[in-house]
């Protein structure tokens, strides 16, 4: 019978390096791992780790696939990935070629600083292993540049100055990786443009069958395999509305065809809509259009 291993939990980036056997890093919060020093035990290759801290993998040239979680990341083309602490990460210990470096940074190095207040402003450290950051060659030499300049500080004697510059080091990086991200999505458009065409075909398909409870932004971006976090930025990014005001959105133009063109009760066709309580939907409608659900049916006479 075939027993499936638990994941290896690290809490501090020293047990890691230990694990990875590689020397403990420099700096006790933060760590950068070159590929082409760093290597896998065979007992540990394939098995899934569960780390206590943020991850960045920068890839620039890689043959092959890594696994994030339950997914595989395609790193043939190089770019970006990110997890956030408490998050699976499984290690493969192939022997393929990588070039480039991964930053693990733990929470206590940013806590007190202004960067430990924004960190969940990054949206992608919530994205799932398919929406990883695809990096322009001038995209990767600007990366590559900063993972240089963080490898620098840390090979510098510590000194009252050593953190705060880690802290900015590793803010400008996140900063690059959000310009870089809101140009994926403008460059991916089309891509994008048939995600969100496919999203509305699910809520008018929804809508019309009548199911109980409200769509919620979790349920849409599981139909659509992608992360809530990643949905809601890429419309924001093109649309300027979240994940949930395209919902009501959709909502609201399938109660105003009900309104106009039905005779159901304002009740009815709440119901119909998924809310509980015909209370709610008045108050959304209203919030949406300025008018009454009776009120928008009434213009109509």
């Amino acid at each position: 019978m075939k027993t499936t291993l638990q994941p290896v939990v690290f809490k501090t980036i020293s047990e890691l390096m230990r694990g990875m056997g590689m020397p403990k890093p420099l700096h006790p919060l933060v760590a950068l791992v070159n590929y082409d020093i760093a290597t896998i035990s065979r007992e540990n290759a394939g098995r899934s780790f569960l780390i206590d801290f943020y991850k960045i993998s920068f890839k620039k040239d890689f043959r092959g696939q890594v696994k994030y979680g339950q997914g595989y990341y395609d790193f043939e083309e190089g770019g970006l990935a990110f997890l956030a602490p408490n998050q699976l990460v499984t290690m493969s210990g192939d022997e393929s070629s990588y070039d480039g470096y991964t930053l693990y940074f733990h929470t206590d190095l940013i806590s007190g600083y202004q960067l430990g207040k924004n960190i969940h402003h990054y949206g992608f450290f919530a994205y799932a292993v398919n929406e990883a950051l695809f990096l322009s060659d001038k995209e990767k030499r600007i990366i590559g540049n900063l993972f240089d300049c963080i490898a620098a500080e840390l090979e510098t004697n510590t000194d009252t100055f050593s953190q705060d510059v880690l802290v900015s080091q590793i803010e400008l990086l996140l900063n690059h990786s959000n310009r870089f991200y809101n140009r994926q999505f403008l460059t991916r458009k089309a891509v994008n443009n048939d995600l969100i065409s496919q999203m509305d075909t699910y809520l008018t398909a929804r809508f019309e069958n009548h199911l109980s409870g409200l769509p919620t932004v979790q349920e849409v971006a599981d139909e659509l395999r992608v992360s809530p976090r990643y949905l809601t930025d890429m419309l924001n990014s093109l649309s300027g509305q979240s994940t949930q005001q395209h919902i009501h959105n959709r909502l609201i133009e399938t109660a105003k065809v009900s309104l106009s063109t039905t005779r159901l009760s304002i009740g009815e066709i709440a119901y119909q809509l998924g809310f509980e309580h015909p209370q709610s939907f008045n108050k959304l409608f209203k919030r949406y259009t300025n008018l009454s659900p009776n009120a928008f049916r009434q213009s109509f006479n």
